[in-house]
């Protein structure tokens, strides 16, 4: 099994409101993937309750069969879709996948 892990820092944008908004819009972006892709096994989005500014503000966390399903997920075109959102509106992401 392969674990995909990805924390998202958002933009800033004009209000708390507005980034708490766009910041849900992404999580209904990627809770749709599942249903869309078959290769993912296991998946799940938080936003950050935290009020700390080590904090990032939403984390992935996925299971695949293997490097190969991962891959499959990667460039899913139902994914990429969605990687165009969280380029558009996102200040960056740190990932890590390991076994």
């Amino acid at each position: 099994m392969v674990k995909h892990i990805v924390m998202f820092k958002m933009k800033e944008f004009s209000s708390r409101e507005e980034k708490l908004q766009q910041t849900k819009q992404l999580k209904n972006a990627l809770d749709a993937l599942p249903a869309k892709i078959s290769a993912i096994n296991y998946f799940e989005v938080g936003i950050n309750d935290a009020d700390s500014p080590r904090a990032l503000d939403m984390v992935l966390t996925s299971h695949f069969n293997s490097i190969d399903e991962l891959e499959k997920y990667r460039v899913h075109p139902e994914h990429v879709k969605v990687l165009a959102m969280v380029k558009e509106i996102t200040e960056y992401t740190v990932v890590v996948d390991y076994k």
